[in-house]
């Protein structure tokens, strides 16, 4: 194996489509939201198989406007996961409304059973999140929504390109019976479909479809580029207060080519996470991420597990261990109510979620993006095991020649 120069934990996949796409906008003299973002929805809506889709400059803007265009306010209750960004949360209070934690499950995702009992009167909506690609529990989700009559806002800033049960989130089921009233996506720089910054907010309901459009710009009636009416180009109504969360047509540009090459993507994302899972599965000291065979992982990250019991180091020095190697790795997430911000709440006995809370110092997210060569994968698969046999307290019978043979050789 040839010498492996750094690997940062991200690398965006930009290629010359993307390169050439920005500078025939620039050179268009339409900067801003325009026929590129109007492509880009429609083409992202038809990817997502769903009907209505809104462009906008992150998935943040897209939660809160989302929450927003729903009537959520003060004295309601949103129900969400800690395992999230802080984003997630943060929408839900710059709303008024109060975000109320529900457990995770063994997965990682929001648990079902503790979305129940975290039910309340004022509770109005539920804000899955798909962590690191892999869906939630959508049909359990859907079922409690029905019968409280809740909204669903599926944060999906992880599953651009995940399936449930056989459809692309945003798509709702197979029978047409079940949809969440808002699919937001995150197009960020470390994701898989990236624009810089960005995100697209998809839902079933057109007349939300059209308030959440006129949230977006101002609460401006029409949007810049399609404002001719009987008065001319300079006329427009405010019909409420409302946001400034459009997408420009520059990163709509990217967006359109990252959308045509995310099959692909995903593709290599998954190749090299069964390379992974192939070399980690026999060491006793990990555990590999969670599948759920009747749906599709987008990969977003590759969130291995450590069992720390077993090992004379913390994750805090297996990722120092590996930066020293030349390795770069993150951790999703710090949950909720660890950051300052949230910790009176925390103590809250509705926002117990000791699962999720025991769950966190074990995950460790690896490189995984399909700039990564095959040989930068197995440098990293030969450094964890590296960093595992030097770690483990004890050497379990017969993982020794899994260690000092060829490393990584799916």
């Amino acid at each position: 194996m040839n010498e492996i120069p750094y690997i940062p934990f991200h690398r965006p996949d930009i290629g010359q489509e993307e390169i050439d796409a920005v500078v025939q906008t620039l050179r268009s003299g339409w900067l801003t939201t325009g026929p590129r973002t109007e492509q880009f929805e429609r083409e992202f809506a038809a990817y997502v198989q769903s009907p209505c889709a809104q462009a906008v400059n992150s998935c943040t803007a897209g939660l809160h406007v989302a929450l927003a265009a729903l009537g959520i306010g003060s004295g309601d209750e949103v129900i969400t996961t800690p395992l999230t960004f802080c984003a997630t949360v943060n929408c839900i209070l710059q709303t008024g409304a109060t975000p109320v934690l529900a457990d995770v499950g063994p997965d990682g995702n929001i648990d079902p059973d503790s979305i129940a009992q975290r039910i309340t009167g004022r509770t109005r909506a539920i804000m899955p999140v798909h962590l690191g690609g892999l869906a939630c529990d959508m049909d359990a989700i859907w079922s409690l929504a029905r019968e409280h009559r809740l909204f669903v806002i599926e944060d999906a800033a992880h599953a651009v390109g995940s399936h449930y049960r056989g459809r692309p989130i945003g798509a709702g089921d197979s029978d047409g019976r079940a949809a969440s009233d808002a699919v937001v996506f995150s197009f960020y720089a470390t994701k898989n479909l990236t624009t810089g910054e960005g995100g697209m907010v998809t839902m079933h309901d057109p007349a939300l479809a059209d308030r959440m459009r006129v949230l977006c710009l101002h609460g401006i009636s029409k949007d810049a580029w399609n404002r001719y009416t009987e008065h001319g180009s300079w006329y427009y109504e405010v019909q409420e207060s409302g946001f400034k969360y459009n997408l420009s047509d520059i990163q709509s540009a990217i967006g359109i080519h990252q959308l045509r090459k995310l099959e692909t993507s995903i593709q290599v994302r998954a190749a090299y996470t069964s390379m992974y899972n192939h070399a980690f599965a026999g060491l006793p000291e990990l555990e590999v991420p969670p599948q759920c065979h009747t749906s599709r992982h987008s990969w977003h990250l590759y969130m291995l597990r450590l069992n720390l019991e077993r090992l004379g180091i913390d994750r805090n020095e297996f990722i120092r261990v590996l930066k020293r190697k030349g390795i770069g790795c993150s951790v999703h997430f710090i949950p909720i109510p660890l950051h300052p911000f949230f910790a009176a709440d925390a103590n809250l006995a509705w926002n117990h979620c000791p699962r999720a809370l025991a769950l966190y110092p074990r995950l460790v997210s690896l490189p995984l993006y399909p700039n990564m060569t095959e040989d930068q994968v197995l440098y990293v698969i030969k450094s964890v095991q590296e960093t595992i046999c030097s770690a483990r307290k004890t050497r379990p019978v017969g993982v020794s020649a899994a260690i000092t043979g060829e490393l990584g050789k799916p």
